[in-house]
């Protein structure tokens, strides 16, 4: 006998028929509906656009846009992708044209361009929802006019001191990423004893004060307007010469260590004689034998004394490069800054406003 076999499932005709229709038209409901969400051009349609494109899009793919205000000093800078100049970086958009300004995500305004009237040379027009104020400065506080006017109006602080939001100094010490290239001063060269580059000579300046107390009982060779005569070409083949250097500051505030160091000392392999913040400031840029403070010595005349005789020594002045073994100085420049911005811009979002810029630079 054959095995019985399963009845077939069995409906009504009208009841297939109406749940058929009704899934058929909750389909049409539920396309229709989103066409009017994205189509329409009522209010709420290109928030969820945006919504969507922010969640999608990558910084490589949609760069953000950060307006230089001015350029610095009203001098054209050159300036290389971002992504060249910091490696992992995605590149950004700068740009000087104000024109993008409603659109911008960050605005750099540098201090000294605006300072002699901050409330009318600061953008006018409405900051748009979200757009980052950053500002910059490279001066000391001394020489920084106006700095209460612009309480209120940024979001991020750039400059050489430590506890900016952007940290960006005249230069730094990093390890040689391959095998040390040029690490042994040559002695030979060094037919002068001490030089010292300066542009803004006021005898009220705590450098010129030492100074004049130092050239009492120690020969320099004083270079810039008003002294001996410096072509900008041959300025470091001529210090280049002299065994020290006067890293003399204009003004004495933390982590005011300017290019007077990095560039004019360092690259001409001079050892540095510093006139700035404290030496344990230095410290944190620099190893404590590469340079030597004003404030190790009593007055001048013993500062005096030492140079004399450390430059009559060989070994013991080689010993103000050793550091150069193992280390490698780095300069700081405008394109760098401003990729700064863009790097930390990508790594962190977060809108905050700096409630008094001369509370905290002061």
């Amino acid at each position: 006998m054959d095995a019985p076999r399963p009845a077939k499932t069995r409906c009504a005709w009208h009841p297939c028929l109406s749940g058929l229709l009704l899934q058929l038209l909750l389909a049409v409901c539920f396309f229709s509906y989103i066409r009017v969400s994205y189509d329409s051009p009522g209010p709420l349609a290109p928030s969820a656009w945006e919504r969507a494109e922010s969640t999608l899009q990558s910084p490589a793919q949609r760069p953000l846009l950060i307006l230089l205000w001015t350029w610095p000093f009203h001098i054209r800078v050159a300036l290389s992708p971002c992504s060249q100049i910091l490696p992992g970086t995605a590149d950004c958009e700068l740009t000087a044209n104000r024109a993008v300004y409603p659109r911008a995500d960050a605005v750099i305004v540098h201090h000294w361009d605006v300072m002699s009237n901050p409330r009318s040379l600061l953008p006018q027009s409405p900051r748009p929802p979200g757009q980052h104020w950053v500002w910059f400065s490279m001066e000391s506080p001394s020489h920084s006019l106006r700095l209460a006017a612009l309480d209120g109006y940024f979001n991020l602080t750039m400059s050489y001191r430590r506890d900016s939001d952007i940290f960006s100094p005249y230069g730094w010490l990093e390890p040689w990423s391959g095998p040390a290239v040029h690490t042994q001063v040559n002695l030979s060269t060094k037919t002068q004893l001490v030089a010292w580059v300066v542009s803004n000579w006021r005898p009220n300046l705590a450098r010129v004060r030492y100074y004049e107390e130092l050239k009492v009982h120690l020969p320099v060779d004083v270079y810039g307007r008003g002294h001996l005569r410096l072509p900008r070409g041959d300025m470091m083949a001529t210090l280049a010469r002299y065994k020290f250097y006067l890293a003399f500051e204009n003004s004495q505030h933390p982590d005011y260590i300017t290019e007077k160091l990095w560039r004019n000392a360092m690259e001409a392999w001079a050892v540095p004689v510093v006139l700035g913040p404290s030496r344990k400031n230095y410290e944190s840029f620099l190893p404590s034998d590469a340079f030597i403070h004003v404030d190790d010595f009593p007055r001048p005349q013993e500062l005096a004394q030492y140079l004399l005789e450390l430059a009559k020594d060989e070994q013991r002045y080689l010993t103000y490069f050793r550091w150069r073994e193992r280390l490698q100085p780095r300069l700081w420049s405008w394109a760098l800054a401003f990729c700064k911005v863009c790097r930390k811009l990508q790594w962190d979002q977060r809108y905050q406003t700096v409630p008094s810029v001369a509370a905290w630079f002061t």
